[in-house]
């Protein structure tokens, strides 16, 4: 049973794998963008109508690659979960980081520059997401650079015990695959039949445009998280790693509930999502380092 686990573990998820996956989805990233670049052009043509501002604007056209350059970090949060908890966790960082920095093409595609500049929302809500994406990418330094493995006496104690930890976040890695494939392929989907369907359109706004497949992905990350929380306990029961595996479900959490608001109150929980999740680990750091 173990050997099918493993087998099926490094098919899906081995270093070959995940470089293969690279250059597909960078190829289809490329090709999604000259495919958009031709249906903004033939908009403005007027040969064909889209009822979208997605279509406005070349600048719009870089919000689709950006958006399968995303999914691969999906795909990478997977792979790093058996791998690290402090790389998996980032990674949902960088994710949530790329889709504000995605929003911002989004944003500069329908700048309006008067001096009423703080009057207008999507100007303000450009100004938002610039500054908070810089923010962001510190926090995310400031995060990694805590995550850099420490070797300690209690390190080697705990790891030499949790093959059964490893063995079981492989298998949920392996299962996340083919669920998140589902989830992505009915997502775009239909997002495709909505962007010809003028009246489901006019319906839809942006903000659900932005979350397609990423509220359903971090929701289903919350699961993964609760589980493997408690499976946790089996091998631990050290508080300061209880402490650091529940305060990076809220961090998650946090970035879940961003989805469902916008303007200062989405960036608020993200950045809150991040630092939060910063500081639990600096927290963490300091009991191993005196328990070491």
């Amino acid at each position: 049973m173990k050997n099918k686990i493993q087998n099926i573990f490094r098919y899906l998820l081995s270093e070959t794998t995940k470089k293969r996956s690279e250059k597909i989805i960078l190829s289809i990233a490329i090709a999604s963008f000259v495919i958009h670049l031709i249906l903004i052009l033939l908009v403005q043509l007027k040969l064909i109508h889209l009822e979208s501002s997605l279509f406005d604007s070349p600048i719009a056209a870089i919000y689709t690659p950006f958006s399968f350059i995303l999914l691969y970090e999906v795909y990478l949060v997977i792979y790093y979960l058996p791998r690290s908890i402090t790389t998996y966790i980032g990674k949902q960082y960088e994710i949530i980081t790329l889709i504000v920095i995605r929003r911002l093409f989004k944003d500069l595609s329908e700048l309006k520059l008067s001096t009423n500049w703080f009057e207008i929302k999507n100007d303000l809500q450009f100004t938002f997401d610039i500054i908070a994406s810089v923010v962001m990418f510190y926090l995310l330094y400031l995060f990694y650079k805590q995550s850099r493995p420490k070797h300690s006496k209690t390190q080697k104690v705990i790891t030499s015990n949790i093959d059964g930890f490893i063995t079981l976040k492989k298998v949920i890695a392996a299962s996340l695959v083919p669920i998140l494939i589902i989830i992505a392929t009915y997502s775009l989907s239909n997002w495709t039949f909505t962007l010809f369907n003028l009246d489901a359109m006019i319906k839809t706004s942006f903000k659900d445009i932005n979350n397609i497949f990423f509220d359903e992905f971090f929701t289903l990350l919350i699961v993964v998280d609760v589980i493997l929380l408690l499976a946790s306990f089996y091998y631990t029961d050290k508080f300061h790693k209880v402490i650091r595996n529940s305060g990076f479900i809220i961090s998650t959490i946090l970035i879940r509930l961003s989805f469902s608001v916008t303007g200062l109150l989405n960036i608020g929980l993200i950045m809150g999502a991040i630092v939060f999740g910063l500081l639990i680990l600096m927290i963490h750091n300091k009991f191993e380092e005196e328990l070491s």
